[in-house]
């Protein structure tokens, strides 16, 4: 259990030492109101990326209970209904972004003078749903089978790639707020299907194909209620946050990013517990 947790931990750990480098390299260069700009828009993607966190676990669960059981054919299944499902979820969750993404940002009370400078980062930033839905999909599927390590490989090389393009886009070339967009989204995509190849090549056991896709409305129903209760598990303190980011807003651009550097270190208490639930839960499954 804790040779599956630690990975896990350490993963999550790296990622919020990011969030604070990322922090750190657009406060300093880009100003107070940057950092607000970005503090906004990062609650409502942690949100986001929690609807997928929790999609994925729960089908995460009926994956390890496969690959336990060694039945295969219907851990492929199993991953052909779970795409069905997270993948139109995403598609829904993409389109209702995109369109919405002004009376969002009207929604959380972003001051006037931040409002366009947090356009110009979410429409970025929205592009890279599918990327983030994709790893997170894979790195769950992976843990499902008791494999915690490759994913924080691939998330480190993420998170190194995300820091040297910050610093190239923002410092060097003065690409300003949607410099920072870019090395988010960019370094998300090689990370993820970095992943997803991966699976492909390497685990078999996951290499699905057209008649896998041929699943059963008791499947699909059997997907359904564990990926939606554990997805609004994972997002309901997250949708909590979100609240406050907009209550936060209301008070102006010093307290937003008072606010953000503030959530961004609050993230190191919680993550490790989460971490070490998540990892049991796999232990847990395979064996039932």
């Amino acid at each position: 259990m804790l040779n599956l947790a630690y990975p896990l931990i350490l993963g999550n750990l790296l990622q919020q030492g990011y969030n604070i480098a990322d922090t750190f390299i657009i406060g300093r260069t880009l100003g107070a109101k940057a950092l607000a700009a970005v503090g906004s828009s990062y609650t409502l993607m942690v949100f986001i990326t929690s609807i997928f966190i929790g999609l994925c676990m729960g089908c995460s669960a009926l994956f390890s209970m496969r690959y336990g059981a060694k039945d295969y054919e219907n851990l492929r299944r199993t991953q052909a209904a779970s795409l069905l499902i997270t993948g139109t979820s995403t598609l829904i969750i993409f389109a209702f972004s995109c369109y919405y993404i002004q009376d969002i940002i009207t929604l959380m009370q972003t001051p006037q003078e931040l409002q366009d400078m947090t356009y110009d980062y979410l429409k970025i930033i929205f592009m890279g749903i599918w990327f983030v839905y994709l790893y997170n999909y894979y790195a769950y599927l992976l843990r499902a089978l008791g494999n915690s390590l490759t994913p924080l490989i691939y998330l480190a090389v993420s998170v190194v790639l995300n820091i040297v393009l910050d610093i190239w886009f923002i410092v060097k070339l003065h690409y300003g707020i949607e410099g920072a967009a870019a090395a988010t989204i960019i370094s998300q995509a090689v990370s993820a299907i970095g992943l997803c190849f991966y699976c492909w090549k390497k685990v078999p056991e996951t290499r699905f194909s057209r008649k896998d896709f041929k699943v059963s409305r008791q499947l699909l129903k059997q997907v359904f209620s564990y990926a939606s209760l554990t997805c609004i598990q994972q997002s309901v303190m997250n949708f909590g946050i979100l609240m406050v980011q907009g209550l936060v807003n209301s008070f102006g651009t010093a307290v937003m990013a008072a606010f953000t550097a503030a959530v961004k270190i609050d993230s190191f208490a919680y993550m490790p517990v989460q971490d070490f639930g998540n990892a049991f839960s796999t232990f847990t499954a395979q064996n039932y």
